[in-house]
């Protein structure tokens, strides 16, 4: 028996995969651990709604009842929304051990790529990747999302690394696991809540025509997964000497409070949330919704060029 014996695909998405439409698949930790409810249940909708507006399917994905869920909606959405923290947080280790137990669970990017690909999407929407860890020299605290996308073909489009990480060594990962970092209209490598973090792209491109192109002969010669880095909007942005401040003081609160491991990013956005009276927030679903539409662009665009079909550029 495969994986694949495993997906629960919603009608609505198996329709669009099996007709070659638009699919855009969106991960769910940012609903069960990136905010509160009922404001992570408004965000999903809003995010699904902005992929719908550019002619894409969503396929929000999730674990739940010992089955990979593609496309999860309705009273399925409002109760992953509603378990929130009490929901597991889903990384390639645990999928196999959540699927025998039926725990529900968030996905996190590398395991919403992996359910992805197994359900044959080949665009993804989130917020910003996880990456190398500050201190990571000691705690070798490195996300799996790093290594899944280089072994898995599924393109993420994020707002670069998120800036609790060290965003050095997380570029230095990812050349090593030969994944390509495309900045989508930009030379620069976004830092979630900043549109730079002093690092460059590998290789720049202004519309999801160029994009869809490149994703096919990424495909074409079976390789891994591909990076696209998409700047926060400029009217959501910090200053990146401003974040910085509330982000070193959340990192000393981790320390002192012993926090650790896959409990560090939740405790960190928690506390930079605080530190901030709710404006990172207010980015961080701006930039995930900016997200969700050039994806949605991507997807369009890689689905014309899937079926020999010459994209046309959108208005």
């Amino acid at each position: 028996m495969s994986g694949k014996a495993y997906l629960s695909i919603s009608p609505d998405v198996k329709a669009a995969l099996s007709a070659g439409k638009a699919v855009v698949a969106l991960e769910s930790t940012i609903i069960t651990h990136g905010m509160p409810y009922p404001q992570n249940l408004s965000m999903a909708k809003e995010v699904e709604d902005v992929v719908r507006s550019t002619g894409a399917v969503p396929a929000t994905i999730a674990i739940m009842d010992g089955r990979l869920c593609v496309g999860v909606s309705g009273e399925d959405l409002e109760r992953l929304a509603q378990e929130g923290h009490a929901a597991a947080k889903a990384s390639r280790r645990d999928v196999a051990s959540l699927l025998a137990s039926g725990t529900t669970a968030g996905t996190t990017v590398a395991t919403t790529m992996q359910i992805a690909s197994l359900a044959g999407i080949r665009v993804f929407a989130t917020g910003g990747i996880g990456g190398v860890h500050r201190g990571a020299e000691s705690s070798f605290d490195i996300s799996a999302d790093l290594e899944e996308l280089g072994r898995t073909p599924v393109a993420v489009v994020c707002a670069g690394a998120k800036s609790i990480l060290d965003i050095a060594k997380t570029l230095e990962v990812l050349e090593t696991n030969g994944v390509p970092v495309l900045g989508f209209g930009t030379d620069h490598f976004p830092a979630f809540w900043a549109r730079e973090s002093g690092f460059g792209v590998d290789h720049r491109f202004d519309d999801a025509e160029s994009v869809a192109r490149m994703l096919a002969i990424q495909s074409d010669l079976d390789m891994g997964g591909v990076l696209i880095a998409n700047p926060i909007p400029e009217a959501d942005a910090w200053e990146a000497s401003a974040i910085e401040g509330f982000i070193t003081k959340a990192l000393t609160d981790a320390d002192e409070k012993g926090i650790s491991g896959k409990a560090t990013t939740p405790f960190l956005l928690q506390r930079i949330f605080e530190l901030t009276e709710g404006k990172s927030l207010v980015s961080n679903i701006a930039l995930v919704k900016n997200n969700a539409r050039v994806a949605g662009d991507i997807a369009v665009a890689l689905a014309k060029v899937q079926a020999g079909k010459p994209p046309v550029r959108r208005a």
